[in-house]
């Protein structure tokens, strides 16, 4: 186990899950294991800590999901340019502790790092999804609320995703992460049908701001290990950080992600400039008061949301999408989050429709 757990908390009913038995079974000894009525007690009793949220994190707490698994991107708005990417949600929370993740905001009243013991439930809606869609495409991932593969060593659950989308042909899975947790996906056909995608920060954000994440380079290599193995990957440059040095920095992130990862065997690239509603932007430097990301000259948005000023932006997005132009392969490319704006300024075009890209994502 990569990440260390203080306890796990079982909802009464689920003790006997193939999820539950998995868990029990591959936890280290020293870990206490509770049966709880109410799986809300274990964010009970951590909400007087010096930092709930964090505390939160090295609590695991199996119960089931109530709500329907599947749904639009959370990110999504008629005032962003969209990607058409559809959520499984089969975790909430991430054992990793980045600075600027929008969870600090997001799941501030609910922190515990939960699992769905049904999570084979949501096959169903898959299957809805698949039937009453013929001749369409979709991208479905579940590295929104939680990172796709962190604690994958205890569930495994990421079998049973492959599993079950290696026989769908119009689903394509996305595994997003930060780790280089890949040893389950090592021993699994994906068939074509799995793209494994990693969020990439230039070194000095990752020392600065992604704490307990692989480092860029363990995420380069596994990126390559996976290709070997058969599966498609992408990459993620979100949040993009103007903080001096910043362009230098990414390209030469780009350029060593490229020295591993061939460019025509890239399905495609996003970019997300870091973007942070007042109350996120509260929480984040009260909780990492030294880390020099969080405090670059931003303006709050018409959104809301603080960013970076708009001609910064468009610098780095520019540079960013210049370089890979320049590799050699034409690699679909959006921008999460920003307007059409914005994208025609970078692209010099107005985005796809969301349908549209984002059946040619799940193809690419």
């Amino acid at each position: 186990m990569k990440f260390e757990l203080d306890a796990v908390f079982v909802e009464h009913g689920c003790e006997r899950s193939a999820l539950a038995t998995r868990v029990l079974g591959a936890l280290p000894p020293e870990v206490l294991v509770t049966i709880v009525s109410d799986a809300r007690e274990a964010t009970r009793a951590i909400a007087s800590a010096p930092d709930p949220f964090g505390a939160g994190k090295r609590r695991l707490v199996i119960a089931p999901r109530k709500t329907p698994f599947l749904m639009p991107c959370p990110a999504g708005s008629s005032k962003f340019a969209c990607c058409g990417y559809l959520v499984l949600t089969l975790a909430s929370n991430c054992p990793m502790d980045c600075s600027y993740c929008f969870l600090q905001e997001y799941l501030a009243d609910n922190p515990a790092f939960q699992v769905y013991a049904n999570f084979a439930d949501s096959f169903d809606e898959l299957d809805r999804l698949s039937t009453n869609a013929r001749g369409r495409s979709f991208r479905v991932g579940t590295g929104e609320l939680a990172d796709s593969l962190a604690f994958d060593s205890l569930t495994a659950i990421s079998r049973d995703l492959i599993n079950f989308f290696s026989t769908r042909e119009n689903l394509t899975l996305e595994l997003k992460t930060k780790t280089d947790e890949i040893e389950n996906l090592l021993e699994v056909d994906p068939r074509g049908r799995v793209l494994v995608s990693w969020t990439l920060s230039p070194e000095a954000v990752y020392r600065s701001s992604e704490h307990l994440t692989a480092s860029p380079a363990e995420r380069i290599a596994a990126a390559r290990a996976v290709l070997d193995a058969g599966y498609r990957v992408a990459f993620h440059f979100d949040p993009l950080i103007a903080y001096p040095e910043a362009e230098r920095d990414y390209l030469l992130l780009i350029d060593e992600l490229l020295d591993v990862v061939p460019p025509r065997q890239i399905s495609f690239v996003s970019m997300g400039g870091l973007r942070m509603t007042p109350r996120l932007r509260g929480a984040a430097r009260g909780r990492f008061p030294a880390d020099p990301m969080l405090c670059g000259e931003d303006v709050l948005a018409a959104d809301g949301r603080f960013r970076a000023f708009t001609p910064l932006r468009l610098s780095l997005y520019r540079a960013l999408a210049e370089r890979f132009r320049k590799a050699g392969a034409e690699i679909p490319a959006y921008l999460c989050m920003e307007p059409a704006s914005v994208h025609e300024h970078v692209f010099g075009a107005q985005p796809m429709r969301p349908a549209t890209i984002g059946e040619r994502l799940a193809r690419s």
